[in-house]
């Protein structure tokens, strides 16, 4: 009875001690004590020999514009002999990100402290202020011209292009945008060719769309391009979208 007693009074200061810890002192114990291992412990795991796919996020992205591209993407992992795509977001912070619709992410990657892994595809949704406050983010800008140059397809959806056309991008690219924001694309940058009319325009590295629900078919148009037809209709029919390229309004300059 006596080393009953005994064991049950280890067990009852055990607990106490372990219910004393704060959360915080139990985060340590299980990471360890350096901040910087705690932020690398929680970035993303994006495997080898695989596109990457940067979604570059803010406050008031449209969440079709962003979640139409990365569910189509996304999903080549469940393809078998394809060179897949790792999907990861990036914004000025890896705080929440409120969505234009009021969804709250938390981005992947801090693209002002993080160090980010190489760019093969860098994906621009629409956000609400495309065409006011957030063309004047300088470190954005620059963020979007740096992976720029780095990507093999840069990609943007709706109003997206606003901010390409803000980085340069666009100098000497034929492009489009959500329709009825062309005629303020036009106004705000004479010099480029916006044309009317297409879901999206393919000229070099830059795929350009009208954004949507049209942005599914931008990016299934990629798809087809890297990885041929009958992977890209096994992705449309993944999400119930008939897909046929030929049946989409679309125009491509310079492959």
């Amino acid at each position: 009875m006596e080393n009953i007693r005994r064991f049950l009074l280890l067990l009852l200061c055990f607990g106490m001690v372990s219910c004393g810890e704060t959360a915080s002192e139990r985060t340590k114990k299980d990471v360890g004590s350096n901040p910087s291992e705690v932020n690398q412990k929680t970035l993303p795991k994006l495997p080898s020999g695989r596109y990457n796919v940067a979604f570059l996020i803010m406050d008031g992205v449209y969440n079709t514009e962003l979640t139409a591209p990365y569910d189509i993407f996304q999903h080549t992992v469940f393809r078998e002999n394809i060179k897949p795509m790792n999907v990861f977001t990036v914004a000025n912070t890896r705080g929440p990100i409120t969505t234009f619709e009021g969804l709250r992410i938390l981005p992947d990657f801090n693209y002002v402290k993080d160090s980010l892994p190489k760019i093969d595809i860098l994906v621009v949704p629409s956000a609400e202020h495309h065409l006011d406050s957030d063309l004047e983010d300088k470190v954005m800008i620059a963020f979007v011209q740096k992976a720029a140059k780095q990507a093999r397809f840069v990609t943007s959806h709706c109003d997206g292009a606003f901010v390409l056309a803000k980085a340069g991008l666009l100098d000497h690219v034929v492009a489009t945008t959500f329709p009825s924001d062309i005629g303020t694309m036009r106004n705000m940058f004479p010099e480029l060719d916006i044309r009317e009319d297409v879901l999206f325009v393919h000229d070099g590295k830059y795929i350009t769309s009208a954004g949507g629900a049209k942005s599914f078919e931008a990016a299934l148009y990629l798809c087809e391009y890297l990885y041929g037809k009958e992977i890209a209709r096994s992705l449309a029919g993944g999400l119930v979208i008939d897909w046929n390229l030929e049946k989409v309004p679309h125009l491509i300059i310079n492959q």
